[in-house]
């Protein structure tokens, strides 16, 4: 028997479709087909399971723990659930080998897919394309497996508290926060972490709906964070957070209703990490301010400008041992007392932390940044045959000038007036702009320079920008 699955729905960091036009139960059969016959021949024989709250998870829940167990692995069911509950019984329970998570993210409600873990490490690039080729051509194992529930909130939430220990509960006692769950598959875990932290806690859209119906579970864009940011006022709370669709993805407000950006959060965890952790290598992606790799370098830490997608960052931690690394786009991962993954509702503990070790409200931490004047993140389409190849012939343009550029992922162009950058998406047919300068006069100008680079390679700058 044999598999075809959609082009489409093979990613580089996950597997993603349209439900009931690029993905359905038959695709996530082949996937735990594969998956399981993968972990067979490593020598494992047990995949923990979970998903989230779409409309569409159950279905494909299904599914896939049949083609797990037609495989002959063995599945542990952890029901619905946020991305890091899965990340979680992977990591802590000695006795399961791997984990997929049924999650759309953040994409819009009729979207679905998975994300993996295989024997501790991220399961991306080419391991998703080894599925595909493995189901094209039925080379898949066959057995018969078992499947066991097992709830993990409540050992999850104990784990997520460890981030406060040492703290002065007189300092929690006093903290008032927002938190906005949209709606996504954090809201129920968001509710039995709320109940046991100390201070006074305001929560919205707990109650999981794939529909989505208050806003778009996706914190990185302004718009999805109003209602937080009216309650943060309404309440006078000292800063709020929200979470994505799974949960693996943190926005937070500061207590002026300003948006405290994934790379300004990662500025502050860096501070207090390095306190008790001085010299260690923090990760960021190549989107993030020159702000935060020089807030690293001015507190003793090591800065890394490194590729953008959680599954290649959680690569380059293991691979430099960091003990930390985020993304723009609200991945952070905490690897000094934690276990490497992202995890926003451990992010939302390890903010209110790092305000009580640094002494210093969010707020005050927000205020102390430097005021930079930079773009959101730009995508405009541009054919797929085409977005690597405009990007290499930009490099090698600038590569006869005396322009100080930085290849890791794309194009990053740093001079007098701050910086630029341009790369290629890896799961869309678009290119990444963004930039940043002191001054708005060196923004235009900077922003000038990506419009001539990009109108040499024959494309221009849409309106299609936004986060």
């Amino acid at each position: 028997m044999t598999y075809k699955f959609d082009p489409t729905v093979l990613r580089e960091y996950d597997i993603r479709g349209i439900i009931g036009e690029t993905l359905g139960p038959d695709d996530a059969r082949a996937i735990g087909r594969g998956f399981a016959t993968l972990m067979r021949r490593a020598g494992g024989s047990r995949i923990a399971v979970g998903y989230d709250g779409r409309v569409s998870s159950p279905i494909l829940e299904h599914a896939l723990i049949e083609g797990i167990n037609a495989s002959g692995c063995d599945v542990v069911a952890i029901g619905m659930s946020a991305t890091p509950m899965l990340y979680y019984a992977e990591a802590s329970a000695e006795d399961v080998d791997g984990g997929i998570q049924i999650t759309g993210s953040h994409n819009p409600a009729n979207y679905n897919g998975f994300k993996m873990v295989f024997q501790g490490r991220p399961f991306f690039g080419e391991d998703i394309l080894t599925i595909g080729r493995m189901a094209a051509e039925g080379d898949w194992d066959d057995g018969t497996g078992t499947v066991e529930s097992r709830p993990v909130l409540d050992d999850y939430i104990d784990c997520i508290l460890l981030g406060l220990e040492g703290i002065d509960t007189n300092v929690l006692d006093g903290l008032r926060i927002g938190w906005d769950a949209g709606n996504g598959a954090a809201g129920p875990a968001l509710e039995a972490l709320a109940a046991r932290l100390p201070g006074e806690h305001h929560l919205l859209f707990t109650d999981v709906d794939g529909n989505f119906p208050n806003h778009h579970p996706d914190p990185t864009v302004e718009a999805n964070l109003e209602d937080l940011r009216a309650l943060v006022a309404e309440k006078n709370l000292h800063f709020g957070v929200a979470f994505d669709g799974d949960g693996d993805r943190i926005g937070a407000i500061d207590g002026e209703g300003r948006v405290i950006w994934g790379d300004q959060l990662l500025m502050i965890y860096a501070e207090d990490l390095l306190a008790r952790m001085p010299g260690a290598t923090v990760i960021a992606d190549v989107k993030a301010s020159r702000a935060l790799f020089d807030h690293v370098s001015a507190h003793g830490g090591k800065p890394l400008m490194w590729k953008t997608g959680h599954s290649l960052i959680k690569s380059k931690m293991k691979e430099t041992g960091s003990p930390l690394a985020g993304e723009m786009s609200g991945h952070v991962f905490f690897a000094d007392t934690y276990y490497g993954y992202d995890d926003a509702l451990y992010a939302g503990i390890r903010l209110i932390a790092a305000s009580a070790r640094l002494g210093k409200s969010v707020t005050e931490l927000r205020s102390a940044m430097p005021p930079m004047v930079n773009t959101p993140e730009m995508r405009f389409q541009v054919d797929e045959s085409r977005k690597f190849a405009a990007i290499e012939e930009v490099k090698d343009r600038l590569s006869k000038t005396d322009a100080v550029v930085d290849g890791t992922d794309g194009v990053r162009v740093t001079n007098a007036d701050g910086w630029w950058l341009l790369r290629a998406s890896n799961t869309q047919d678009v290119l990444v702009a963004r930039a940043e300068s002191e001054t708005q006069e060196g923004l235009d100008r900077l922003m000038g320079q990506i419009d001539e680079q990009l109108t040499l390679s024959g494309l221009e700058r849409g309106e299609n920008a936004g986060h």
